[in-house]
């Protein structure tokens, strides 16, 4: 396995839109799920879980629609009564006058109305907002459950940014999702067939009036979503592009610099940049004249109802409140249907981000332990190799029939060319990777009758790609061991030769590493890295090019700590640097996924092989050595 730097990308999360009376803004879907009714079948399967809290929203909404759905058709009645009171007086009718107090307790009614309406929004919104938090939250908990039980190749497989795309992104737009569609479509549909109704207890020809413009409305939604649906596709594949290109040249920022790339980097970013302005403008002008057009069918019905009302109004065959409730009804019309629209394209991007993160549930896991898994109490650190075979793909071994035989408290050096497989053999040691073929054992035990946390647990590791969290250098030592002392951290950075820099730094061990670590040189973080190697005291010691990054007379120091370290364990050494391995008690020579030779150096020198020319090909004229092969 070749040594090499993986990058990332990242996206970010929808906003969440808002609506008024008469319309909604439109959804913006990233993409359409491949297979949309299984992703539905298993986001329900979530949903069941709140069945209890569901049925409350589905009453909250019913009785909010309710109660704010028949204001209109009371304050017709106001009108009604103002209308006849004044036509009643000029006509001079005995006795006439207009009725204020009747018209006092209706509007002291509406406003009890709308009170209580406001009250069941409040709680159908309050208990939507928390189901959809805790689908999400069951959601990460699977997610992470899920990660934690992959095996290596799915990580190495993909970018760590499409990765946590799917565990954050996603999921908070699955979030999202649910949260507006549950109130909306509860609240559009119950507020559809409220309007419905109150429409036909006023007069049946009006509504079939503004029934006879929903085909319309619904013809309209359709063509513009569907036209609308390949510019979000665009412009969300766009702003991928976008987000990788600016992580990528903020994270090699000084590499930019170094190689004169800014005019490149800039000229790359405004292209792409440019594009999605196009998709982006396209799909928001599409999406955006759904509402005109709405508004537009909406006022050729509002025209009908006034003329062919005023007509009834005339033949005394309705009131003029009525008339006015039902214009108000006919305006509300055309809102539940807008909404509706907006939910499915919204609906369609969460659908789609649910495919994705339930496909990453369907991934193949790590192979389960055995049920009889146990564990060695005093491990000695006797490895074997024996016609272990691997390769990452079926069709192209790797591996194939290795046999080594490691004593307790040996040394191992693993040498070779890049690629040659030195990294590989440790994965298959720690099960990072599973064999194709033959077995691995420590102390006779094969490692998969062993628990993996462990077999993990023998081992500690320091690599040349160093890795610390942002914490403080304390905390970041005593990762190696839960529960170490003051003390214990202390004496693990003296021994690695960090003590003294540590307490040069303006607040010592409680100094705060940032994300990447980018306020140590590359040097310190590796004496960092081999303190908390020291500190876990492991039984087996795996160093991949541990000293590479360090200044030669800090070299020696670790040099001599880790042989301290080393004493009575069998420690795995990969190593470029061929003059670092001398005193190895077994060196093992790979080139292309086989041990092609193994002994010591002054053997394999003697040998005049393959070990012989890399050795030699590390020295050049004047006696230099080259920092890698």
């Amino acid at each position: 396995m070749s040594e090499q730097n993986r990058k990332s990308s990242h996206g970010g999360p929808m906003r969440g839109p808002g609506f008024g009376p008469g319309g909604g803004m439109m959804g913006m879907p990233g993409q359409k799920a491949k297979n949309a009714k299984g992703a539905m079948k298993r986001l329900l399967g979530y949903l069941k879980q709140r069945q209890a809290q569901l049925w409350v929203v589905l009453i909250a909404a019913i009785l909010s629609t309710v109660f704010g759905i028949v204001s209109p058709k009371i304050m017709g009645k106001v009108t009604t009564i103002l209308f006849e009171g004044a036509i009643a007086k000029m006509k001079n009718v005995p006795g006439a006058f207009i009725d204020f107090e009747a018209i006092g307790r209706i509007l002291l009614l509406l406003i009890g109305l709308y009170a209580v309406s406001a009250l069941f929004t409040f709680i159908q919104q309050f208990i939507v907002a928390g189901v959809a938090q805790k689908i999400v939250f069951a959601l990460r908990q699977d997610v992470q459950s899920k990660l934690n039980r992959l095996p290596l190749k799915y990580f190495d497989s993909r970018t760590h940014g499409e990765i946590l795309s799917r565990a954050t992104n996603d999921v908070d737009n699955i979030g999202n999702t649910l949260q507006q569609v549950l109130a909306q479509f509860i609240s559009s549909v119950v507020l559809l067939v409220g309007i419905i109704v109150m429409m036909l207890t006023i007069s049946p020809w009006l509504t079939l009036i503004t029934i006879i413009t929903l085909p319309l409305s619904v013809l309209i939604t359709k063509k513009v979503a569907g036209r609308s649906q390949k510019y979000f596709a665009a412009q969300q594949k766009t702003l991928g592009e976008l987000n990788g290109h600016v992580e990528e040249m903020y994270g090699g920022h000084s590499i930019v610099k170094a190689f004169g790339y800014e005019r490149k980097s800039v000229d790359k970013f405004n292209a792409i940049n440019e594009t999605l302005y196009d998709s982006g403008w396209r799909a928001q002008f599409v999406s955006g004249i759904i509402m005109p057009l709405m508004m537009f069918v909406g006022n050729i019905g509002y025209v009908l109802v006034c003329v062919v009302g005023g007509i009834f109004v005339t033949r005394q065959a309705i009131t003029i409140g009525d008339v006015q409730a039902f214009i108000q009804y006919s305006q509300q019309f055309t809102m539940p249907i807008t909404q509706v629209a907006n939910i499915a394209n919204l609906i369609q991007s969460g659908l789609a981000s649910a495919e994705r993160v339930f496909e990453l549930l369907d991934e193949t896991e790590e192979i389960p332990e055995s049920p009889a898994a146990g564990a060695l109490k005093t491990p000695k650190g006797h490895v074997a190799f024996n016609e272990v075979s691997f390769g990452y793909k079926e069709e192209a071994p790797l591996i194939e029939g290795m046999s080594i035989a490691i004593k307790p408290g040996q040394t191992v050096a693993i040498v070779g060319p890049t690629g040659a497989g030195k990294t590989t053999l440790v994965n298959l040691l720690m099960r990072f990777y599973e064999i194709g073929g033959g077995s691995i054992t420590i102390d006779g035990t094969d490692i998969r009758e062993l628990k993996r946390s462990t077999l993990r647990g023998m081992f500690g590791m320091v690599l040349q790609d160093t890795w610390l969290f942002n914490g403080t250098i304390r905390d970041n030592i005593a990762y190696g061991r839960e529960g170490a002392t003051e003390e214990e951290v202390v004496q693990a950075a003296k021994a690695a030769y960090a003590d003294h820099f540590i307490r040069t730094l303006p607040d010592g061990y409680d100094t705060i590493l940032n994300e990447e670590a980018s306020n140590l040189s590359q040097g310190q973080k590796q004496l960092l890295t081999i303190a908390r190697a020291i500190l876990a005291d492991p039984a087996i010691l795996i160093l991949d090019e541990a000293t590479s990054s360090v200044d030669t007379r800090t070299e020696v120091h670790i040099q001599t700590a880790m042989t301290d370290l080393m004493q009575g364990r069998t420690s795995f050494v990969i190593a470029h640097r061929l003059s670092t391995i001398r005193d190895a008690d077994l060196i093992l020579v790979m080139n292309h996924g086989s041990v092609i030779e193994q002994g010591t150096h002054q053997e394999l020198l003697a040998a005049g092989g393959f070990y012989t020319d890399l050795y030699n090909s590390q020295f050049t004229s004047g006696g230099q050595q080259p920092n890698a092969v």
